[in-house]
């Protein structure tokens, strides 16, 4: 099955193990050198109207998703499916060069 950015984020992911739906896809986190996608990042919720900033971000790596159909994501992601403590870009990765 081939499947476009576009279509994944309709999809809404959904933790087999606990039966928890996570949200949907939002963004996707890709190796360049290998062009392969490492994992599937769900934004934070918003908290009182983006007042309060955001949740943290749940990010689910490719190896944990077990079926992408039509509507869902299925993943058997356990407890590694909690908000991630990790910034989503850092700055010092991306203003490195190679020598």
């Amino acid at each position: 099955m081939i499947c476009s950015f576009s279509s994944l984020r309709n999809k809404e992911v959904v933790n087999v193990k606990t039966g928890e739906k996570i949200g949907f896809a939002d963004d996707i986190e890709l190796d360049t050198a290998d062009g392969r996608v490492i994992s599937i990042i769900i934004y934070g919720r918003i908290r009182a109207m983006g007042l309060m900033g955001r949740d943290d971000d749940v990010v689910i790596r490719c190896s944990d998703i077990r079926l992408i159909g039509e509507d869902t994501i299925l993943v058997d992601a356990g407890d590694t499916a909690k908000p991630s403590k990790e910034a989503r870009y850092k700055v010092d990765n991306l203003l490195k060069t190679e020598k």
